[in-house]
């Protein structure tokens, strides 16, 4: 079965595996793992943070350093297409307190001059200007660069607020922009990156910051019930993640564009081309058809898909997806618009 659902359909690695079943654990809540420990240095390190801390997942990740950063009836800064607002269930009115003040981007690129507008001035009547959140890379397909990310974190320091990133795709990020994660971490207080999407790790995220911040992140994970205890089974898979996953990323990104231009060749089909930096396809169809239908057909023949939003279909390459898998996938797309396209 061919999965292009998303990256996180990811199988752990042989090597994953094994080093799950030899992992050597403790208490992590007491401290006391040392897997854990090991792959919390090992992250901080990567991404040029002090500290580290083992999370669930990439939404416990941002919301736990929501909860850190803010006081309850703080005001957050995001992107109106960003995951915290649309994918995380509405958790930082319900974990944090805070409420969410959006910012308009371009593709997932901020406008910083809109960004700093949205800084609230100290008035009885606002709340306070908490936090400023970044994703980079973006899941509309995009990264942010290097430049934006600092220029935005000049302004949030001149106003004393710190940056969180949603950094679960940081690697693609470092990947597409040609340099090193740590260059785009620097320009954030906080970041949450995904062990669990393409580096294949089969649970977990990694929250990093500065040492007092992960201190306190320590007893914020206690409280939303993310106290893991044995949990260096599962550290043991992010380790090799961090080791040996991170150089592949950009075959992801290859096979992509492959797949883009694929789909793009089919004259049904509109592929978002400004949105193909990582390892994302975003399409539509230029006339109408029954997407129940096309999902079914894809399943039929060997291909999971996700249905569309709001009008789009995202199709994700990842370390199991091969480049020929790639052509089987637009062989049927080819296939099933010769018969079952409906004109408007």
């Amino acid at each position: 079965m061919i999965d292009i659902r998303s990256d996180t359909v990811t199988l752990p690695t042989l090597k994953m595996r094994e080093a799950m079943f030899k992992a050597e654990v403790g208490d992590d809540v007491y401290g006391d793992d040392p897997t854990v420990n090991e792959l919390e240095k090992l992250a901080a390190e990567k991404v040029g943070k002090e500290a580290a801390i083992f999370v669930p997942s990439g939404t416990f990740g941002n919301e736990l350093a929501l909860l850190t950063h803010t006081m309850r009836g703080d005001e957050v800064i995001v992107d109106d297409n960003s995951h915290i607002l649309i994918h995380e269930a509405g958790a930082s009115a319900v974990i944090a307190g805070v409420q969410l003040r959006t910012f308009r981007s371009t593709n997932g690129h901020p406008d910083i001059h809109e960004v700093e507008k949205l800084i609230r001035e100290e008035n009885i009547h606002f709340p306070r200007t908490g936090l400023i959140c970044l994703e980079n890379a973006h899941g509309m397909g995009t990264v942010i660069d290097v430049d934006t990310m600092r220029s935005i974190h000049e302004i949030a320091s001149h106003h004393k607020i710190p940056v969180h990133l949603d950094g679960a795709r940081i690697f693609n990020a470092a990947c597409a922009l040609c340099v090193d994660a740590k260059e785009i971490a620097k320009y954030v207080d906080s970041v949450m990156f995904c062990l669990s999407k393409g580096l294949a790790a089969p649970i977990g995220s990694i929250l990093a910051g500065k040492k007092e911040f992960v201190e306190k992140a320590r007893k914020g994970r206690k409280l939303m019930g993310g106290g893991m205890r044995q949990v260096g089974i599962i550290a043991a898979a992010g380790i090799v993640a961090l080791k040996e996953m991170i150089p592949r990323l950009c075959e992801d990104h290859e096979n992509a564009r492959l797949l883009a231009e694929g789909l793009d060749s089919l004259n049904e089909i509109e592929v978002f081309k400004g949105r193909l930096d990582i390892n994302m396809v975003f399409f539509r169809f230029r006339n109408r058809l029954n997407d129940d239908d096309l999902v079914s057909y894809m399943l039929k023949h060997g291909i999971k898909i996700n249905s569309k939003e709001n009008s789009e279909y995202r199709f994700v390459t990842n370390k199991d997806v091969s480049r020929t898998d790639i052509m089987y996938v637009i062989e049927q797309m080819k296939t099933y618009l010769k018969t079952k396209i409906d004109p408007i």
